[in-house]
């Protein structure tokens, strides 16, 4: 690739040897996702990945695809780009776990207006983080350079992912019965929607990302708000293989209004005891900033709660152990009801 470089191109503003240069200084993140089945020897045209589907009676593939949206913002802004990647991954293997999935391997695409070889290898590094997190391997990607299509100090990331399931076990809304308790798992933080009203409060606030608030513990607001999105693959994963877990709802833009009635077969609600969900302190800092209404930071924002399981009264106490051995504090937050408002907040 030495004789691979174009002094024409270069001068358009794309530089072909900065790109050789990203992709070898990304190789030590990609290979610490490898996983059976994968080969991560990234650079060739197509991501290779070999499913072991042994004791599955019918295997169906599950995929999902999301970006970090204006999240990145806060990203530039802070010159934090370590952990975006996180966020990219996570919005698309929790979003497959919900059917009941295992997330088998991912693949990203960023888009630069200028390729800075360590910024992007930093960017990789974050992805490949997510991904082992989840379990998945990274074998594949891409990243182009845009000059006059993006800033030269600006990017987008977006990726997808792909799982695998036996399609007996793939969870569905039908399952859910009145009656059946929801259990939240906490978030992180805002996760990676809502961003844009994030960010409409701090200009109208005059809030700089380096304020610090009494709740935030020490932290600035930028700090809370970076903050990666949780991956939940591993502990629902662990908890699926124990209990019948019924439904799942990944709480996303669109908060708890839209996200668990996703959950939820016609004719049934949630009934959700707002007293129970605990909130994070940056949502109150929000809320207050930016004097939101309670309903519309509901149905933004995941208010501490990043995904709801739904289990049968009888194997709640049981889920609930699992959860915590697994790492994730969770806790009941309502039960499923018959007719009304697809949520009803309490």
């Amino acid at each position: 690739m030495e004789n691979s470089k174009s002094d024409l191109y270069a001068a358009a503003g794309v530089d072909i040897t900065a790109g050789y240069k990203a992709v070898e200084l990304m190789k030590k993140h990609v290979a610490r996702t490898k996983t059976p089945g994968a080969d991560v020897d990234i650079g060739g045209f197509g991501g290779i990945f070999v499913p072991n589907i042994a004791g599955m009676r019918e295997p169906v593939l599950v995929s999902g695809t999301d970006g970090v949206g204006t999240k990145l913002k806060l990203a530039f802004d802070l010159q934090r780009h370590g952990t975006v990647g996180i966020d990219c991954v996570a919005m698309c293997v929790n979003d497959i776990v919900c059917v009941g999935a295992k997330p088998l391997f991912f693949l990203d695409y960023i888009a630069c207006g200028k390729n800075e070889p360590e910024k992007i290898a930093e960017i990789v590094g974050g992805v490949a983080e997510g991904c082992v997190q989840a379990g998945a391997a990274l074998i594949g990607g891409e990243t182009a350079e845009m000059p006059g299509f993006y800033p030269v100090d600006e990017y987008d990331l977006a990726g997808f992912a792909v799982g695998i399931v036996d399609r007996e076990k793939a969870l569905s809304a039908e399952n859910v019965a009145e009656g059946d308790v929801i259990i939240a798992l906490p978030s992180s933080g805002v996760h990676s929607n809502g961003f844009s009203l994030v960010r409409r409060i701090l200009a109208d606030t005059y809030t700089d990302l380096y304020a610090k608030f009494p709740e935030l513990g020490g932290k600035t607001i930028g700090e809370a708000l970076i903050e990666p999105t949780k991956i939940y693959v591993k502990p629902m994963l662990a908890l699926m293989e124990e209990v019948r877990v019924k439904s799942v709802a990944h709480i996303t833009g669109g908060g708890f209004y839209e996200n668990i009635p996703r959950a939820l077969p016609a004719g049934l609600s949630a009934r959700i005891e707002k007293s129970m969900v605990r909130v994070l302190p940056i949502f109150s800092v929000l809320q207050r900033l930016g004097s939101v209404p309670e309903r519309e930071m509901f149905n933004v924002y995941n208010m501490g709660v990043g995904m709801v399981t739904v289990v049968s009264a009888g194997e709640a106490e049981k889920a609930l152990e699992i959860l915590r051995a697994n790492g994730e504090d969770a806790y009941v937050i309502g039960s499923v009801v018959a007719g009304g408002d697809r949520v009803q907040l309490i």
